[in-house]
Order: structure tokens, then C-alpha cells, then sequence
């Protein structure tokens, strides 16, 4: 299948590690002009070596934290003057940390705010008027299941990714006229840090190895197991293509069938 995504440019933030990075991959293997944005020098700069190592395309690095207004709008600019158009973006941040609701106080609540839904609002609204210049674009925000079945001891990420999974919902009603296409794609257990991290506390809350922890996961998942970042950076790439001319509005779940809710 075409793609349709030849010397289009593509944004994706948080694409130094995990999912971020995978799929940053899988769009320049698609033939895109590739933008990358992190918080992290290091990181960022390993990730861009390895886009252009391993599809053999240029990729664009901005060193960008998506919690800071200003750094959203020049990574947005950044993104737009490389190649003069933006056509993709694709919204993605750390997760907040884990834990319930006694356990975080009005800052911590206001930071997930800020890194998890103002951050997605932001480079929605910068990247709007370069797609809208061009006739048209494609967003996809990466959220989690959680936007179709609450995770236990991530009351966190529940709420805040639920509520990009509503502005995703609203903007695909809003910006169809514009030719935009909208949506979001939430991993299951998908073999990130984050993954990792969290299994690991898990374990550490119920006195188990995690090994004992993966294998409760993997029987509650139809496939039998945790999902690689390459898999899950598929749909990304589809969503966010322009073979995708009538999805919008829509949460896919990446996640083997864990979630059972309709």
C-alpha cells in the first residue's frame, strides 16, 4: 500500500525513546521528512543517528521540553521552515507518574495537566495553521487504554488521557471541513521504560517478582504477550498517512485485545 507520505513532513515529539522513536522510524522508512523533539540532548541526538542509519533519510532534531509554551511553538516553527510545510504531527509526552488519588497534591495534578493535555493543545493549535495553509494534514495523539477502561493506580494518566481522547473527539468535528483527520492510538503492554517502570512498581506493591507481574499481564492479553514498539508504530503511521482519507475521530487501542470493553 501507498502511504502517501513522500517528502511529507512529519512531527513527532517525544521521539527520542519508546513509541515516540519507533514510530519516527517507520515513517521515514515510509519516505517522510522526519522531525524529532526531546527535553533530552543525549537521547535526542542517538535517535536521530539511528532514523538516519537505519532508513537512510535526513531527520531534523529539536531540542524541545512540550511542558514549556515557547519551545512548542519554535519546535512547530522549526518543523515548518526545514521544509517548508507540516503535515503531520504526532502528539506524545512521558507518562505522569503512577500511584491513586490520596497520593498527589494540587502540583502534581497541575504538572500532569500542563505535560499530558496543554501540551497536545498547544501543538494542535501551532501546527493548525500550516495545515490549514496547505489544505489539509493528519494528527494522531498518543494517549493509552485507559481512555476505554481506566488502569488501576494511574488515576493520573486516566484522566488526562481520557481528556485528549474528548479534544481529539471535538477537533475531528471541527477540522473535517479543513481536510485535517484526527485521532488517537492508546498502547496496551507495549515493551517501553515506561512499561518496564511500571511492572516494576507493581511488583514492588504486591510483593512479587516481576516476571510474576509480565506473566499476570500476558494471560489477561488474547495474543499472549507484550506488543513491540514497531507493531504499535504501524497504526501510528497509517492514521497519520494519507492512504487514511476517511478515520477520524476514533480511539484504536494497540494492545492485543486486552481491553475488553466495547
Amino acid at each position: 500500500m501507498d502511504l502517501q507520505l513522500d517528502r511529507k513532513t512529519v512531527l513527532v515529539t517525544a521521539g527520542s525513546k519508546g513509541l515516540g522513536k519507533a514510530s519516527a522510524i517507520e515513517f521515514a522508512r515510509e519516505g517522510a521528512n522526519v522531525v524529532i523533539s526531546s527535553r533530552n540532548a543525549d537521547h535526542l541526538k542517538q535517535a536521530k543517528e539511528e532514523i538516519e542509519r537505519l532508513t537512510g533519510r535526513e531527520a531534523l532534531a529539536v531540542e524541545a521540553d512540550v511542558n514549556r509554551k515557547e519551545d512548542i511553538s519554535r519546535t512547530i516553527q522549526s518543523a515548518a521552515d526545514w521544509t517548508g510545510r507540516l503535515d503531520v504531527l504526532v502528539t506524545n509526552a512521558g507518562g505522569p507518574p503512577g500511584g491513586g488519588f490520596d497520593q498527589f497534591d494540587d502540583a502534581a495534578w497541575e504538572a500532569a495537566f500542563q505535560q499530558n493535555l496543554m501540551s497536545v493543545v498547544r501543538l494542535i493549535r501551532e501546527a493548525l495553521p500550516h495545515m490549514r495553509q496547505q489544505g489539509g494534514g493528519r494528527i494522531v495523539n498518543l494517549t493509552s487504554v485507559s481512555v476505554k477502561q481506566p488502569i488501576p493506580d494511574l488515576i493520573l494518566s486516566n484522566v488526562f488521557r481520557a481528556g485528549v481522547y474528548a479534544l481529539t473527539k471535538s477537533l475531528s468535528a471541527e477540522l473535517g471541513k479543513d481536510s485535517i483527520l484526527v485521532n488517537t492510538v492508546g498502547p496496551g503492554r507495549i515493551e517501553t521504560d515506561r512499561i518496564v517502570e511500571l511492572d516494576r512498581r507493581a511488583a514492588d506493591a504486591k510483593g512479587m517478582t516481576e516476571e510474576q507481574v509480565r506473566t499476570q499481564f500476558m494471560n489477561q492479553i488474547p495474543l499472549g504477550r507484550y506488543g513491540t514498539p514497531e507493531e504499535f508504530a504501524k497504526t501510528i503511521v497509517y492514521l497519520g498517512s494519507f492512504a487514511n482519507t476517511y478515520v477520524t475521530g476514533q480511539a484504536v487501542l494497540v494492545d492485543g485485545g486486552m481491553v475488553r470493553a466495547l
